[in-house]
C-alpha cells in the first residue's frame, strides 16, 4: 500500500527584478583574444573528456545548453545571445532551434534550415521540423527489417511523406535529433549522421515543459525499461518477442554503418546495455560540466517571475540543476531590486542580458563586447571544473533519520510522497514530475512525518 502525503502552505512571496551595469567589459574582436579563441574548443574538449569517465578517447564532447521560462520572457533572445558569445569565444557552436518561431532568424539575420548551415564564424545553426524527422526513423526501420525480415516486407508500403506529427512526437523526435548533435547516451551510430561534431549546442526547445520532458526522459525511461524486461524474461510471449525485437532495434541503429551497440551478446546482456546507457544519459543532465540550464524570466511582470521561480523546482524535479536566471533587461527595471532577485533566486547568480529593441541593427560583435553583457558573459562561462558551490537538491541526514529535498517554486500541498518495496525507495510527486530516490541504509523504513520550511520539504523517517 502506497503512502501517500498532502497538506496545505501558504504560498512563498515573489520579489521584483532590477537592472544592473557594470564599466568593465571584454571585448573579444580585438586582436589580443584571437589566441584565446583559437584554444577554447581544445580546452574545452580536454576538460570535459578528462571528467568523463564514460567516454572513450576518439569521441569529441559536447555541451548542451538550454533555456528555461514563460513565454515571452526571452528564452530564445538568450539562446541566441549565448550562441554569439560562445562563438566569439571560440567554441564550435550550434544553435539548434524545435520553433517556427522566426526570432532567431531575425536576430542572427540569417536563414535557418533543417540541415546545420554556418551563419557566422563558429556558429551553425539548425531548425528542427518533425515532419521531416520522421522519415529517417523509417528509413533505417526499413533497412534493418530488409536484413532480419521480422516484417515480412510489411514495413516497404508504409509511404513517410503520408504520415502526420501526432501529439508528444515533437518530444521524442528532439531527443532523437540531440542524441547525434550531443551523444548524452552514447549511441556512437547516431552520431556519425552528424559530420560536424560541436563543442556547444544551444538548444531552443518548442517549449518550457516540453524541454522539462526532455531533461527527465532517460530517467523515466529507466523505469520503463525494466517493466519491459520483466515482461521480456517472464512471460513466454516476451521470451519470443524480444530477442527479434532486440535486433530489429540494433539493425536500424547501426544501419547507417556504425559499429553495433549489441552485436554478438545475449539477452540479459542487451538490457543490462540499454539500462547502462538510460544511466549515463540521466547523469549527463545532471553534470554542470555537461549540461547547462537557465532560467530566463521579465522582471519586470510578477507571472514571469513566479513562473521562473516554480520551473527551477521542476528543473530539480527532473534530475537537473540551473546554473543561473537570465533577467530580460528593460527601462522600467529598477536598481533597488537586485538584492531581492538574489533572494528571490537563492544561491542562483543572476545577470541581464542586454535589451535588443533599442538597437536599430544587431551589431553582434559591439553587442557581445558591450559593458552591458559582461555579467552575461560571465554567467555563461563554461566552468573549467565542476562548481563547488552547487546547491545539493538532497540532503541525507542518517543521525536523525531525516531526509530534505529542496523544492523551490512548490507549496507543500502539491508534494505528495509514496513508498514501494519495503522502504528502500521513496517516490516524490511534484509538478507534474515524479522522480524515485533511493534511499541509504541508514534511513530506509516508512516516512513519520514531513513538514515544509525554507523552500525545502524535511521529511522524517520512522
Amino acid at each position: 500500500m502506497a503512502n501517500s502525503l498532502s497538506s496545505s502552505l501558504q504560498s512563498l512571496p515573489f520579489l521584483p527584478f532590477s537592472t544592473s551595469l557594470n564599466p568593465n567589459f571584454i571585448d573579444y574582436t580585438r586582436p589580443q583574444f584571437t589566441g584565446i579563441r583559437r584554444r577554447g574548443r581544445k580546452a574545452l574538449q580536454l576538460v570535459i573528456q578528462a571528467n568523463s569517465s564514460n567516454q572513450n578517447s576518439d569521441e569529441i564532447s559536447t555541451k548542451l545548453v538550454t533555456f528555461l521560462g514563460k513565454g515571452g520572457s526571452g528564452k530564445t533572445t538568450a539562446a541566441v545571445f549565448a550562441a554569439k558569445h560562445y562563438a566569439k569565444a571560440g567554441y564550435n557552436t550550434c544553435l539548434v532551434t524545435h520553433s517556427m518561431n522566426l526570432t532567431a532568424e531575425y536576430l542572427l539575420n540569417c536563414s535557418i534550415g533543417t540541415t546545420p548551415a554556418i551563419c557566422s564564424d563558429n556558429l551553425s545553426v539548425v531548425r528542427l521540423e518533425t515532419t521531416k524527422m520522421l522519415l529517417e526513423p523509417l528509413k533505417r526501420l526499413k533497412k534493418a527489417d530488409a536484413s532480419v525480415n521480422m516484417t515480412q516486407g510489411a514495413l516497404e508500403g508504409i509511404v513517410g511523406e503520408e504520415l502526420g506529427v501526432l501529439p508528444g512526437m515533437d518530444s521524442i523526435f528532439s531527443n532523437f535529433a540531440l542524441e547525434k548533435f550531443v551523444g548524452t547516451l552514447g549511441i556512437k551510430a547516431l552520431r556519425t549522421d552528424i559530420k560536424d561534431k560541436f563543442d556547444v549546442v544551444i538548444y531552443d526547445g518548442v517549449s518550457t515543459e516540453e524541454t522539462l520532458r526532455l531533461i527527465s526522459a532517460a530517467s523515466s525511461a529507466r523505469l520503463y525499461v525494466k517493466y519491459l524486461r520483466s515482461l521480456a524474461e517472464k512471460t513466454d510471449f516476451g521470451r519470443l518477442a524480444s530477442p527479434s525485437m532486440l535486433r530489429l532495434v540494433d539493425e536500424a541503429m547501426n544501419s547507417s554503418g556504425g559499429s553495433s551497440t549489441f552485436n554478438g551478446k545475449l539477452s540479459s546482456e542487451i538490457w543490462d546495455s540499454l539500462e547502462r546507457i538510460l544511466e549515463r544519459g540521466a547523469s549527463t543532465f545532471a553534470d554542470p560540466q555537461k549540461f547547462g540550464c537557465y532560467i530566463v524570466t521579465d522582471p519586470c511582470n510578477p507571472i514571469s517571475v513566479n513562473t521562473a521561480l516554480r520551473y527551477w523546482g521542476c528543473t530539480i524535479q527532473a534530475g537537473a540543476n540551473i546554473s543561473g536566471v537570465l533577467g530580460k533587461a528593460s527601462q522600467q527595471s529598477s536598481v533597488e531590486s537586485v538584492e531581492s532577485v538574489k533572494d528571490t533566486f537563492l544561491h542562483l547568480p543572476f545577470a541581464y542580458i542586454p535589451d535588443l529593441g533599442k538597437h536599430s541593427s544587431l551589431d553582434w560583435d559591439m553587442i557581445i563586447s558591450h559593458a552591458e553583457s559582461k555579467n552575461a558573459r560571465e554567467l555563461l562561462q563554461l566552468p573549467n571544473e565542476k562548481p563547488k558551490n552547487v546547491m545539493s537538491p538532497i540532503k541525507f541526514d542518517p543521525s536523525n533519520r531525516c531526509i530534505t529535498l529542496f523544492m523551490p517554486g512548490f507549496a507543500k500541498s502539491e508534494i505528495k510522497l509514496y513508498q514501494y518495496r519495503g522502504g528502500s525507495e521513496l517516490l516524490v510527486e511534484a509538478g507534474d514530475q515524479r522522480r524515485v530516490i533511493m534511499l541509504p541504509r541508514g534511513i530506509q523504513g516508512k516516512v513519520g512525518g514531513a513538514k515544509f520550511t525554507d523552500r525545502s520539504l524535511v521529511i522524517t523517517m520512522k
